[in-house]
């Protein structure tokens, strides 16, 4: 979880692929009037995300039904969002990858073809609720070291021991 440029995407396909777990970008669940928003440069409104939060819960209840152990990048920003989408289930850890505002923002710029507007950045700081009950972690290193960094503070096999179990 994170806002927007922070490399949920690219640190949570890499821990995906380093574990053999299934990656799921919470961006594809946004129904296709919020993506319309989001183009336009318009910030979603908590009535906006209901629909793709549920979409989400349903996910991960599904991969907590199968035994399918999976990644999901999604924002979550506030704290009734992460209620909604992980309360009552066990098995659900969040990681909050954060850094500095100017870095994610230089991040965010370089990024190409994503329906997230650099200029709506701001705003998703401003709604961000840091989370208690998460793992936090800094975004300043390159995405192996991210990636490493979340295994470790999760308790995950290095990419090498899953490798070869």
């Amino acid at each position: 979880m994170g806002v927007s440029g922070a490399g949920k995407t690219t640190v949570g396909r890499r821990l995906a692929a380093d574990l053999g777990w299934s990656f799921y970008e919470g961006d594809d669940f946004h129904p296709d009037a919020n993506v319309r928003k989001m183009t336009a440069g318009i910030p979603l409104t908590d009535e906006d995300r209901l629909p793709w939060l549920r979409s989400l819960r349903a996910l991960v209840e599904r991969c907590l039904a199968t035994g399918e152990d999976a990644v999901i990048a999604c924002s979550a920003l506030k704290e009734s969002y992460r209620r909604l989408l992980a309360e009552g289930l066990d098995g659900v850890r969040f990681v909050h990858l954060t850094g500095d505002p100017r870095l994610i923002a230089e991040r965010l710029e370089q990024r190409a073809g994503h329906f997230m507007k650099p200029g709506m950045l701001a705003s998703q700081f401003t709604a961000l609720e840091p989370p208690e009950n998460a793992v936090v972690v800094d975004v300043t290193g390159s995405p192996e070291e991210i990636t490493a960094e979340v295994r470790r503070r999760l308790s995950l096999p290095t990419a090498q021991s899953s490798a070869s179990s």
